[in-house]
């Protein structure tokens, strides 16, 4: 199995924009998604130095966000319990597609190759994404 951590304050895949070019219309990765996953893509090579994965993959995906600064005592306890977990935008499945997509041609190469996930939503004082790999 192979572990990834991501030490950074997860961003979610946004919406790709369209530019008009003449008569051709192209897209692009929102700035932030696009430096968010170049950064995941830093991590990923940092962290596995072997030959990109080309077999069936299952992926658990852990993201973990910060708590908020403006709850009470009581409410943070409850999250960074885990009794209460994120429940508010953004979506766990645009998290998974920007860590995916920075993996690709790097863990595996490419996320076709994912056949089964899991992923869960958490709140931490220390932000991360962590990735488990089991091939299949």
């Amino acid at each position: 199995m192979i572990k990834l951590t991501i030490p950074s304050e997860p961003i979610a895949q946004g919406r790709p924009r369209f530019v008009s070019r003449g008569k051709f219309v192209s897209t692009y990765d929102p700035p932030k998604s696009k430096a968010y996953k170049e950064l995941v893509a830093q991590y990923a090579r940092e962290q596995y130095h072997g030959e990109p994965l080309d077999c069936p993959l299952y992926i658990v995906l852990n993201v973990f966000r910060p708590v908020q600064k403006s709850i009470s005592k009581a409410e943070r306890a409850r999250r960074l319990s885990g009794a209460h977990r994120p429940t508010v935008k953004p979506d766990i499945d645009n998290y998974f597609k920007a860590v995916t997509d920075a993996c690709t041609g790097i863990i595996w190469r490419d996320d076709a190759l994912i056949v089964n996930a899991k992923m869960g939503k958490f709140y931490s004082e220390e932000p991360r994404v962590e990735i488990y790999v089991e091939e299949l």
